[in-house]
């Protein structure tokens, strides 16, 4: 399960971001948002600052929550708040069908 959320987490293109909810879905697990929390702190090289809470909320207290912001400023996503304009910068995956077993 973790192999496939990361898998999807790559798959975000620099300059966008993803609700957890969306990465899991994508993943072919949908409601299984808190394991793709999961699966990012497992993972390593993962753009992980590219994942969001719903409705693009950064979730991420501290010292992390500040690094995510940095991260997506540099990549030219504007922040209102701990907000990300889903609309602007949301990805939208490509829907493909996840065979059983897959």
């Amino acid at each position: 399960m973790f192999r496939k959320i990361q898998a999807t987490v790559r798959r975000i293109p620099k300059g966008t971001v993803a609700t957890y909810g969306d990465v899991a879905a994508a993943s072919g697990f949908p409601g299984a948002a808190r394991q793709v929390v999961w699966a990012l702190r497992d993972g390593k090289a993962l753009p992980w600052h590219r994942v969001l809470g719903a409705k693009g909320k950064i979730l991420l207290p501290g010292e992390a929550g500040m690094e995510q912001r940095l991260l997506l400023r540099t990549e030219g996503i504007l922040l209102t708040g701990d907000r990300v304009d889903l609309a602007r910068y949301g990805h939208q995956f490509k829907n493909r069908r996840v065979k059983a077993g897959e």
